[in-house]
């Protein structure tokens, strides 16, 4: 999911926490996702019709190749605690992380990268956050294996290998092509470029 960085719209009498100008701004527009990455706020609207058909699409290989259940989990906006920042947290798309993921709480509903498998997401509007910011940022939290459904230019990313801030592997996908996941993420899973990419393009009635 794409975000915007935005400055701080509440005024107060005292400096404020990012994490409680986050919380107030989800409080006064729910459905809305926040984000802290490197000491900036990403706030994004809720998503489309097309957006949620594809993370429905995304989920049935990783369910069916049993990801959801024993070792693994695979769950949709939950929080990841980013090593950057003393307040940064990151809320993937979609996530494949470990069944004991909930021993790894940090903080503020975000849990340790270390028990994260998989990372998905699926742009919108301000797609250039998926492909550059959030690319910085997973890789920093060495997250095996980030996912990119690039809606806007109708192309698969996976991404792997993360050292330092960038990640070693980065394979672009088009429409025909069958994408076999890294084994690393528990199972061997399969994604049809054109089926998620078909299911994330806006019909007439969304």
């Amino acid at each position: 999911m794409s975000a915007a960085s935005v400055e701080q719209p509440f005024d107060h009498e005292e400096p404020v926490t990012l994490t409680t100008i986050a919380d107030e701004i989800m409080e006064r527009h729910p459905g809305y996702r926040v984000e802290i990455i490197e000491g900036h706020l990403l706030v994004t609207p809720s998503p489309d019709g097309a957006h949620a058909r594809a993370l429905t699409k995304l989920m049935r290989p990783f369910m069916a190749a049993g990801l959801d259940g024993g070792e693994t989990e695979v769950l949709q906006g939950i929080g990841l605690w980013l090593p950057i920042e003393p307040e940064d947290y990151a809320v993937p798309d979609l996530s494949i992380v470990d069944a004991d993921f909930e021993d790894h709480h940090v903080e503020n509903n975000a849990y340790d990268p270390v028990c994260f498998r998989l990372v998905l997401e699926v742009t919108s509007t301000n797609w250039k956050n998926d492909l550059k910011t959030k690319v910085a940022a997973y890789a920093e939290a060495k997250v095996p294996v980030y996912v990119v459904v690039d809606r806007k230019h109708q192309r698969l990313h996976v991404l792997t290998d993360p050292a330092g801030d960038a990640y070693g592997s980065h394979r672009v996908h088009a429409p025909g092509e069958t994408v076999s996941l890294p084994d690393t993420i528990g199972a061997k899973v399969s994604v049809d470029v054109a089926e998620i990419l078909d299911a994330g393009n806006k019909r007439k009635s969304d």
